[in-house]
């Protein structure tokens, strides 16, 4: 008589989904009747109460319509690449060695290119992350047996596009149209949260799509993702042709290099902040590199349900920032908290064994905390970066982090010396070093205002 064992295959509850959308909705929607309370009205008022012009929340739902199809560009090649590896049997050490590609492109030309963004224009760049993605897409399409390191050679430097040229483009744009520092600052503000909002949306948006155009039949459709990739390239590259304002001033390249060099490098506040960022982002990569193995160590789940569950978080995690920013708490307080929760989380994963759905849990925390905090540091980079520096600061401050991604892999990958728990520890490592870069920015921030203050005189 036969023995017969049932698999158990996890998946979350789909109570999990209505409770992040309702939370996100609630918090959305009430937000303007605890603002008509509570914000005090010394302040600079709400989005709602300015009188803007025309022009801004045109260009903000322009910006945001574009930044959505970037980010379902991005997230259609990181939900079908995986897929397509095993599809062409590409074995583990070839797929170390493409990532290891991958984050070398992003080192050694992606750090440069927030530099070239400063120089030729931001918005430029923003059109060339497009033409990356139409370039592989193509790629894809034309060759039979794709070769691989091309098009992560490609993607890579448009992920490194993406991650400081969209931003660097809406400030530069919003100071066109607001001078007053107090509207200004409401309107980024408000465009910064949307972005992650709209970025998370977007990539469970491309999961979607990928999911829908490979359907059952592999053969059929394994290139069919790489035709819709082509098809938004195509129509990203036409609505910034469109649109394309070709009289941005821009500096010399001696010009730029001067104040760099004051206003980025000698500025121990900026130093601070980039050391944040690049803690972030190797948390970030090595997050996404292990959290698949970490769930699937002699269990298994469905991956494809627990993907949205962790950018809903996020999503639920940006709707938090405008509440935080309207309350009397300074925003590196917001960050020290924050980065330590992600610490705090990530160092019980990488030494506790549990249960998926504690895993789970963890991940969508931490998903929720970098949804707070990538407003916030937006918000610190426009208090502290100028404008015109701000894309090469972005780029260069995450070289650190792709170098630390680099030698981990190749650790782990070709080495084996260290273990998934040891990489997860040193990111739980980073995220304490963040906190305690926040710290010391919010001493140093009270330090200037300090000096800034008049001097009061005695009454006799």
């Amino acid at each position: 008589m036969g023995i017969v064992i049932e698999t158990f295959i996890w998946e979350p509850s789909s109570s999990v989904f209505i409770f992040i959308f309702f939370s996100s909705f609630l918090l959305l929607s009430l937000f303007p009747f605890y603002l008509s309370k509570h914000a005090p009205t010394t302040k600079s008022s709400s989005l709602s109460d300015h009188p803007f012009s025309s022009s801004s929340p045109r260009f903000q739902l322009y910006f945001l319509l574009l930044y959505s199809l970037a980010s379902v560009l991005d997230g259609l090649w990181l939900v079908y690449g995986e897929f397509e590896l095993v599809y062409y049997g590409i074995n583990k050490e070839d797929t170390v060695t493409f990532m290891l590609i991958g984050f070398g492109a992003a080192l050694f030309v992606g750090s440069l290119l927030g530099l070239v963004s400063d120089l030729i224009g931001r918005k430029k760049t923003c059109l060339v992350f497009f033409i990356l993605h139409l370039i592989v897409g193509i790629w894809k399409m034309v060759a039979p047996s794709p070769s691989f390191w091309v098009a992560n050679l490609c993607l890579s430097l448009a992920t490194s596009i993406f991650s400081f040229s969209f931003e660097t483009w809406a400030v530069v744009e919003h100071d066109k149209v607001d001078s007053k520092p107090g509207h200004r600052q409401d309107i980024l503000n408000e465009t910064f949260w949307l972005m992650t909002f709209f970025e998370s949306a977007s990539l469970i948006g491309s999961q979607v799509i990928g999911n829908w155009m490979v359907g059952g039949n592999l053969e059929k459709g394994i290139g069919s993702p790489s035709i819709a990739a082509t098809l938004l390239a195509i129509l990203g590259i036409a609505c910034m042709s469109r649109h394309y304002d070709g009289t941005t001033k821009i500096m010399t390249f001696k010009d730029y290099r001067m104040s760099f060099s004051v206003y980025i490098l000698g500025d121990r506040r900026i130093w601070l902040l980039a050391c944040a960022q690049a803690c972030l982002h190797f948390s970030i990569a090595v997050f996404w590199i292990l959290w698949a193995p970490t769930l699937a160590d002699g269990r298994e789940a469905f991956l494809g349900l627990i993907y949205p569950c962790l950018l809903g978080a996020r999503m639920l995690g940006s709707t938090v920032f405008p509440w935080l920013i309207n309350a009397s708490l300074r925003t590196e307080d917001c960050l020290t908290c924050a980065f330590v929760v992600q610490a705090l989380l990530l160092s019980i994963i990488a030494y506790d064994y549990e249960e998926i759905g504690v895993l789970v849990t963890q991940f969508s925390l931490y998903h929720a905390c970098i949804g707070l905090i990538l407003p916030l540091l937006a918000r610190l980079r426009t208090m502290y970066v100028p404008n015109e520096l701000r894309g090469g600061m972005i780029s260069l401050s995450l070289a650190p982090a792709n170098a630390a991604i680099l030698f981990i892999l190749m650790q782990r990958g070709y080495y084996r010396t260290i273990e998934n728990s040891t990489m997860i520890a040193f990111a739980a490592v980073g995220l304490f070093m963040a906190a305690g870069c926040m710290y010391v920015l919010k001493r140093e921030a009270f330090k200037e205002d300090m000096k800034e203050e008049p001097i009061s005189t005695f009454k006799d």
